[in-house]
């Protein structure tokens, strides 16, 4: 089973996921994609509000960050990482229970990092919105560094998410039922 996905000019099969018994989500993969990255990235700068830096979460979400930072003509992004590296200091961490991982996570913010964002305009990017979670933590952590979050974006935002207002999202993304069915 799949859901077929259009991004502006392209289409992609999504293959189903079961989740548990009665619930399966679609997923989207940008990695190896370069052409649905590429567009993606364009289609969400159109988007866009003024912002000096953009920051996403590992891992998912860095080809994206990637090509929107190159599109925009910055050289520089910031990458919030699932655990602490050797050559961080002063790490700002919070804590985020995803829907597509098993146990509570972590986000990781370096302090020079973090000292970058201090009174920034940041653009928080990710490729999928659901339970809002991981968005959690990156405002979190850009609060926390004292950055001004201007914008939140993502490629699709999946299930409920599509409410939000303060998301801005290329498409929806439903949840299926166990067989395939769309949930409204």
């Amino acid at each position: 089973m799949v859901y077929k996905l259009k991004i502006a000019e392209i289409e992609r099969d999504l293959p189903l996921c079961p989740l548990n018994d009665q619930l399966q989500i679609a997923a989207f993969v940008m990695f190896g994609d370069v052409e649905l990255t590429e567009v993606s990235a364009r289609e969400l700068l159109k988007l866009a509000p003024e912002f000096d830096v953009m920051i996403t979460a590992e891992s998912k979400g860095i080809p994206l960050v990637y090509e929107m930072t190159r599109l925009s003509g910055r050289n520089r992004y910031i990458l919030a990482r699932k655990s602490p590296k050797l050559y961080m200091r002063n790490v700002i961490r919070y804590e985020v229970k995803s829907i597509t991982t098993a146990a509570n996570q972590a986000l990781y913010l370096d302090g020079d990092d973090a000292k970058y964002l201090s009174g920034k305009r940041v653009l928080i990017v990710d490729d999928v919105i659901s339970t809002g979670a991981s968005l959690t933590a990156l405002e979190q952590l850009v609060e926390s560094a004292g950055g001004s979050i201007v914008g939140k974006m993502a490629v699709l935002a999946e299930g409920d998410a599509i409410e939000r207002e303060d998301i801005r999202v290329l498409a929806p993304l439903p949840l299926f039922d166990a067989k395939g069915n769309p949930l409204s």
